[in-house]
């Protein structure tokens, strides 16, 4: 249990009081953005969201740096990602923030990711996220803390920004997930 991994699992630990934020009806009043509003527990959730997936690039580049990097990172990173992402979509979806059919695609390929990983680790082979996976990533949590923050400052311009990143990372997302399998097959078709 090194560094890294330990950062990775404080992303874990995060999830439960972000829930409490957006779920809880905490009445710390109302921040007034243009024509908008922006509930404070709304922004206190969306900092810890920025906070938590902030920690997703240092526990990366501190294993890179210091060659810390171990199965159980590479089991644990994308675990932490997957349960901080879902966890969001669902309650955006639950807020009105988000559509339910792009948090359904999202989580969908994430099960499909995870069940790929979990044949492949049963024969043996650790797969790591790639380069596409990790874009998806980047373009769902700038999605979600746009969301989360009632797309503040853009809706000062009327620039849906929250809703193209949105879509954006949908797209990542789907395209992330073709690329996984097909740079994957083999372990489907060669497990036992």
């Amino acid at each position: 249990m090194n560094i890294p991994n330990k950062i990775t699992l404080s992303r874990i630990f995060l999830i439960p009081i972000f829930i409490i934020l957006l779920s809880v009806p905490f009445d710390w009043g109302v921040w007034s953005i243009g024509e908008s509003s922006l509930p404070v527990s709304h922004l206190a959730a969306a900092i810890l969201f920025i906070v938590a997936s902030t920690t997703d690039w240092v526990d990366g580049y501190y294993a890179r740096k210091y060659n810390l990097v171990t199965n159980l990172g590479k089991f644990l990173d994308p675990l932490a990602d997957k349960l901080l992402v879902a966890t969001a979509l669902i309650l955006l979806v639950e807020l009105g923030l988000a559509p339910a059919w792009v948090t359904i695609i999202i989580i969908s390929r994430e099960f499909a990711i995870t069940g790929l990983r979990l044949v492949a680790a049963g024969e043996g082979v650790v797969l790591a996220a790639g380069s596409m996976g990790k874009l998806k990533t980047v373009t769902q949590m700038v999605a979600i803390a746009a969301l989360l923050l009632h797309n503040f400052p853009f809706s000062y311009m009327g620039l849906p920004f929250a809703t193209i990143m949105l879509y954006v990372a949908l797209f990542f997302t789907i395209l992330s997930g073709y690329d996984y399998f097909v740079k994957n097959w083999h372990v489907m078709r060669d497990s036992k």
